[in-house]
């Protein structure tokens, strides 16, 4: 009972330091986004670039779209299939709103698997990493449905600690443990952020990181102290070497799980994504600097050629 009531402080922690934005703009998107995907919407999550702006013009707006089941909100079998095997789909989403454009990315995730995937019954990081990192709830069906939420919010920052302390030394900064761990989390998909992304975002988000760590360390798998005052907190965790070993082997098992789905990620949304191509290119270009050219018979055939070309671009260092 007494972990129970601490996730849920933690999870309304949460909300509590990353509110979504009162934009207009927001608003009308989501509003957007509902009307098109109907009453299969039970939440819809904010995160990323536009979030640490509070600018929703300021490029992709990224949201999750939580459902109730992959049917309703897909506009076919095919898509619905595909987003129950791998999921999360991933769509993009423009509006007009007062004589400007606000654009998203946008992924659709069932209220279930969001539940699995943050918990740590789920092996990869795909979602616990994500989530573990600021999220805002730009809006929910219900007060179950918000509580739900939270809760899984909350199971991110747990699951993400007992799985990146044991790989990480046994005491040092707040700050360094979430910049490394988040290190692992990114090393376990295929990215275009340079190493010193996760040390910009930590030390941009410093008051969320301090309080979310002393606020889980009692729902930790082992004793875990945090201590000192933000911004220089310190963690100490005792962990044994056997469970620091079996870590840094599921790490290892992480990373080259995490590149097999992403490519199969990034070759789903060649059929589930309009525009597909085009938005790999655009995505690589702006984290990379690098100008992507999509070769002619890529886009005709790309089944056939996209291997040459993720190969290529991975040679070169566009990802990682």
């Amino acid at each position: 009972m007494k972990k129970a009531a601490a996730q849920k402080q933690l999870g309304r922690t949460l909300g509590d330091l990353t509110p979504s934005p009162h934009h207009p703009a927001l608003a009308h998107l989501v509003a957007s986004l509902k009307d098109r995907h109907g009453d299969c919407v039970s939440a819809v999550l904010f995160y990323g670039s536009c979030l640490r702006s509070g600018d929703p013009y300021d490029g992709l707006v990224d949201l999750y779209l939580i459902v109730d089941h992959y049917r309703c909100a897909n506009t076919g079998l095919v898509k619905a299939f595909w987003n129950w095997l791998l999921p999360p789909n991933v769509f993009y989403a423009e509006f007009a709103h007062n004589g400007r454009t606000v654009r998203s990315k946008y992924a659709i995730v069932s209220l279930a698997d969001l539940n699995k995937g943050t918990s740590q019954r789920w092996f990869h990081s795909y979602l616990w990493g994500r989530f573990s990192q600021p999220t805002a709830v730009a809006w929910y069906r219900d007060d179950t449905t918000r509580d739900i939420i939270e809760n899984d919010l909350a199971q991110s920052v747990v699951t993400f600690l007992n799985r990146a302390l044991p790989a990480l030394p046994p005491q040092g900064s707040v700050q360094s443990l979430w910049s490394n761990g988040l290190r692992l989390s990114y090393g376990a998909e295929l990215r275009v952020e340079s190493s010193a992304r996760t040390r910009e975002l930590t030390e941009a988000n410093t008051a969320y990181y301090q309080q979310v760590s002393r606020l889980s360390a009692p729902l930790l798998n082992y004793p875990c102290e945090i201590s000192g005052a933000p911004p220089t907190q310190d963690y100490r965790a005792e962990i044994s070497s056997v469970r620091r070993y079996s870590n840094r082997v599921g790490w290892r098992i992480r990373a080259v799980q995490g590149k097999l789905l992403s490519l199969a990620r990034l070759i789903k949304a060649l059929f589930t994504f309009d525009g597909g191509l085009d938005y790999i290119a655009w995505k690589l270009e702006r984290h990379s600097g690098v100008h992507i050219d999509i070769p002619e018979k890529v886009r005709r055939y790309p089944l056939i050629f996209i291997w040459g070309l993720f190969w290529d671009l991975y040679r070169r260092g566009i990802f990682r």
